[in-house]
């Protein structure tokens, strides 16, 4: 998949995707003006035409935006070198939403009604934690 930020400067690269999930979390909301459209790539994802910025978000993640024009670039988790990537890059993409996270954290004016896997904020931090 190949994708753009708004001013065209920097040009993203990333492995074929056909799903796409919404983090309704209240950090991803701010950032983007709503819930993210999210492409987990993993690891093999490159950037081209200048450097993007980056914001470190916490303690294991960390958001990149294109320093000229503003547009988000990534959610990059850190431990795994994974990359998770805003869906509105990839105009030419077929996606198919299937899963919502940090549901507990949705606000009420806005409704899907695809059918989708859901995991509260808990949950998510149960499913991705590091085992002892």
């Amino acid at each position: 998949m190949k994708g753009k930020c708004l001013c065209g400067k920097i040009e993203v690269e990333a492995r074929d995707a056909a799903e796409v999930g919404l983090c309704h979390c209240a950090m991803c909301r701010r950032w983007s003006g709503g819930p993210m459209f999210a492409v987990h790539c993993g690891s093999d994802v490159s950037f081209s035409g200048g450097e993007p910025a980056a914001y470190r978000s916490s303690d294991w993640a960390e958001r990149g935006f294109c320093p000229e024009c503003g547009t988000h670039l990534f959610y990059h988790l850190l431990p795994g070198d994974d990359y998770i990537l805003p869906a509105g890059l990839f105009q030419d993409a077929a996606f198919e939403l299937t899963g919502e996270i940090f549901i507990d954290e949705k606000p009420a004016f806005y409704e899907f009604s695809n059918e989708t896997r859901k995991l509260t904020g808990q949950q998510v931090f149960e499913q991705f934690a590091p085992c002892d």
